[in-house]
C-alpha cells in the first residue's frame, strides 16, 4: 500500500521543476507589484503549495493505465459514479468480515486506510488557506470541496477525455472525506497560525531597509528579463519591416535599432522601459527628473556587453525551444534525432576533457563577467551599478498595491517628474 502512495509523490517531484521554472517570472511580477518585495518565506510558501498541489493531483491519477489496456473493459464498474453517501463505512465493515477487533477494523483494513488517506489528501490545503491566505473555515471548506470535485471529475472523465472510460471511481464519500480533511487542516493550523508572523509583517520587515529608495536587486533583474525578452521578440519584427522598406541589407541594423528603441526612446517618452513599467519601476535622475536621451544612451552603452550576452542567450533559448516544438509537432520521430545529435556532442565532451573545456570556456567567461557586474551592484551601498553611476540614472520604485499594509510600513514617495505617469501604471497603488 505504501508504494501506491510513494509513486505519485515521486512523479510529482519529477514534474515539479518544469512548472516551477515557468511560474518564476509571473510569480515574481505578482509579488513585486503587490508587496514590493519577494521574501524567501513567501516564495517558499507558494512553491510548497505548488508541490503539494502536484502531489495531490498525482495521487488521483497515478499510476496511469498503459496504452495497451482497454480501460472500458478493464474497469467496467467505474463507468457509473458512486453517489450514495456512507458506502465507505459499509466497505470498512465488509473488509473487517464483521469482526469487531482493532486489527480487523483498523490495522489491516484497507478500506479504513483509504478513507483516512482521503481525509489527509486535502488536509494541507486547509493549513495553507489559514497560514498563507489567512482565511476562515468557510474559505478552507469551499477550497477543499472545489479541489475534491476537480479530482473526482478528473477521474470520472478519464483524465478529461484522455481515456475513453474512467479508470478510477467517482465516489461521493471521497468528496465528503476530502472536504472534511481541508476543514480539519484549517482547525489544526490554528496554533501555528497564531505563533508564526504574518507574511505581510515579514514583507514590512524586508521593506524597512529599502525605505531610503534602494530597489531590491531581484525586482530589477526580473524587469531586465522582461526587457531582454521584448528586445529578442522585437528584433525580427524590425528586421522584416526594415527589409521591406529599406532593403534586406538593413537586417544587421535590427538588433541595435531594437536596443535603442527599447532602452532609450521608450524610457525617454514614458519614464521607464516596458519591463520596468510592469515591475512598477521608474528611471530617474538624482534630482528626480526624467532622464535625457543622452543619459539613457550612455546607460545603454555601458551595459551593452551584458545586454548583448543576454540577447544572444535569449535568442538561442527561443530558437531551440521553437525548433524542438516544431519538430515534435511536425514529426514526433524527429525528437529522437535531436536527442541523438545532442548525444553526439555530449559524448566527446565526456571522453575528452580538453575538448569540453575549450567549448565551455566562452560561456564560463560570460558567466564570470555577469557575476563580476552583479557583485559590484550588490556591494554598492545604494545598490547602484556602473551603468547607473556613470549615467546618473537610477531606479525608483512606485508604490505597490499593498503599500502601507501596517502602520510601521514607510510611506512610499514618488519623485517629481515633468510629465505625470498614467494611473494604470501604478497598479492601484
Amino acid at each position: 500500500m505504501t508504494g501506491a502512495y510513494l509513486l505519485p509523490i515521486r512523479t510529482a517531484a519529477l514534474i515539479f521543476p518544469a512548472p516551477a521554472l515557468l511560474m518564476f517570472v509571473p510569480t515574481a511580477i505578482v509579488l513585486y507589484r503587490r508587496h514590493g518585495v519577494m521574501t524567501r518565506w513567501r516564495v517558499l510558501s507558494l512553491y510548497g503549495g505548488l508541490y503539494y498541489a502536484l502531489s495531490a493531483f498525482c495521487m488521483t491519477i497515478v499510476p496511469l493505465p498503459k496504452s495497451s489496456v482497454d480501460v472500458c473493459k478493464a474497469y467496467p464498474a467505474f463507468a457509473h459514479p458512486q453517489l450514495t453517501p456512507g458506502v465507505a463505512f459499509s466497505d470498512i465493515w465488509k473488509e473487517a468480515h464483521h469482526h469487531v477487533t482493532l486489527s480487523a477494523l483498523i490495522l489491516h483494513n484497507s478500506a479504513f486506510w483509504q478513507t483516512v488517506f482521503n481525509l489527509i489528501l486535502l488536509l494541507p490545503l486547509g493549513v495553507f488557506v489559514r497560514i498563507h491566505f489567512r482565511r476562515g473555515l468557510a474559505a478552507a471548506t469551499a477550497a477543499g470541496f472545489a479541489g475534491s470535485l476537480f479530482f473526482e471529475l478528473t477521474q470520472y472523465t478519464g483524465l478529461w477525455g484522455l481515456y475513453e472510460c474512467p479508470y478510477r471511481l467517482f465516489a461521493v464519500d471521497d468528496l465528503i472525506a476530502n472536504t472534511a480533511g481541508a476543514a480539519i487542516g484549517w482547525a489544526i493550523a490554528g496554533p501555528p497560525a497564531r505563533a508564526l508572523p504574518e507574511l505581510n509583517t515579514l514583507d514590512d520587515r524586508a521593506l524597512a531597509p529599502l525605505a531610503a529608495g534602494k530597489v531590491p536587486f531581484g525586482r530589477r533583474l526580473v524587469a531586465l528579463l522582461l526587457d531582454v525578452t521584448g528586445v529578442v521578440l522585437l528584433t525580427p519584427v524590425i528586421a522584416v519591416v526594415g527589409g521591406f522598406v529599406l532593403g534586406a541589407e538593413t537586417g544587421l541594423l535590427a538588433p541595435p535599432a531594437a536596443l535603442g528603441l527599447w532602452f532609450v526612446l521608450i524610457p525617454w517618452l514614458t519614464g521607464a522601459t516596458p519591463g520596468k513599467h510592469v515591475l512598477l519601476l521608474r528611471l530617474v535622475t538624482p534630482e528626480g527628473g526624467r532622464p535625457s536621451p543622452a543619459r539613457l544612451a550612455l546607460r545603454t552603452l555601458v551595459t551593452s556587453p551584458l545586454l548583448l550576452l543576454a540577447y544572444l542567450g535569449g535568442c538561442a533559448v527561443l530558437t531551440l525551444t521553437a525548433g524542438v516544438l516544431l519538430a515534435g509537432s511536425a514529426k514526433p520521430s524527429m525528437l529522437i534525432d535531436i536527442a541523438d545529435r545532442a548525444a553526439e556532442v555530449a559524448y566527446p565532451l565526456a571522453a575528452d576533457p580538453t575538448y569540453g573545456l575549450v567549448l565551455l570556456l566562452p560561456p564560463a567567461l560570460c558567466l564570470a563577467l555577469i557575476g563580476i557586474y552583479v557583485r559590484a551592484i550588490r556591494r554598492h551601498p545604494e545598490g547602484l551599478g556602473p551603468h547607473e553611476i556613470l549615467s546618473g540614472i537610477r531606479n525608483h520604485a512606485l508604490p505597490h498595491t499593498r503599500a502601507r499594509t501596517s502602520p510601521e510600513a514607510p510611506e512610499p514617495t514618488e519623485p517629481q517628474t515633468p510629465v505625470a505617469v498614467a494611473d494604470g501604471s501604478r497598479a492601484g497603488g
